[in-house]
């Protein structure tokens, strides 16, 4: 990875926090994520790892802080009054270039497998039908789903749908990519087949943020862990490094119980 010096993050948020009434979710929140980097959010439940991902794409709008796209402001812009927040349809401009796969597909029952992945590259991005197409064959095909283009979400398994959940994201050709609990809601067994699909992506140097419970994941493709507890930053490691030698009781007692 080139010297972390010399790139622009992909991603960068400084002191970001949020309040729902007077719970204090996120507190002051500092995170650099380089183009290429996978990196985990790993915590117990309630730490803030969801309210987090959300205020990155502005789905929650944080209560201080700052957030970075390739070193431009996410949700606010400058003025000759000040700094403003930006109108609907600037954040549908910058939630374009950042993807998001959620724990429960969201995919549209009324489109194939094909239309889910084609609809929003060609009426939002306003891209050529024949193009997107094309490339939407080719990313059914990268998740293993060439098979199943015509085939609507309700006769799909829940791993077939949060792979074209995947490749519905990755057809808006994303600056970075989110992950929400992706294989939460899937049988065990179908788990396997989706964080496949996120290792082949971690490995080709997409830039990914990931919410998961999956240690093993974790593990083998994170570049980087942070660890959260209520709504901070305990920790920051190398994947190796933290779960070899966790530096913090707080991250040893959470790898305690899940290795049990």
């Amino acid at each position: 990875m080139p010297d972390d010096t010399q790139v622009v993050p992909a991603l960068e948020l400084r002191g970001v926090s949020k309040l729902f009434g007077d719970h204090e979710v996120l507190a002051r929140i500092d995170l650099r994520v380089m183009p290429g980097e996978t990196v985990c959010l790993l915590g117990p439940s309630g730490s803030g790892k969801t309210t987090l991902l959300r205020c990155i794409n502005w789905l929650e709008t944080p209560d201080g802080g700052v957030i970075l796209l390739r070193g431009k402001r996410v949700g606010v812009r400058q003025t000759h009054d000040g700094i403003l927040p930006m109108h609907d349809r600037e954040l549908a401009a910058i939630r374009t270039r950042i993807g998001m796969v959620f724990q429960h597909f969201n995919l549209w029952p009324h489109l194939t497998a094909l239309g889910n992945v084609i609809e929003s590259p060609i009426h939002v991005l306003r891209r050529p039908r024949r193009e997107v197409v094309h490339e939407a064959e080719y990313l059914l095909e990268k998740v293993g789903l060439s098979d199943k283009r015509d085939v609507y979400p309700a006769y799909l398994s829940g791993g077939q749908m949060q792979r074209v959940a995947i490749a519905r994201a990755l057809a808006m050709r994303p600056e970075v990519l989110l992950f929400d609990e992706p294989t939460s809601a899937l049988d065990p067994e179908l788990v396997g087949e989706v964080l496949t699909v996120m290792k082949d992506l971690a490995h080709e140097g997409m830039t990914m943020i990931v919410v998961t419970h999956e240690m093993q994941f974790a593990r083998d493709a994170a570049s980087r862990i942070v660890f959260l507890d209520k709504g901070r930053v305990i920790e920051e490691a190398a994947a190796d490094e933290f779960f070899e030698r966790p530096k913090t009781e707080r991250s040893r007692q959470f790898l305690e119980r899940y290795n049990r």
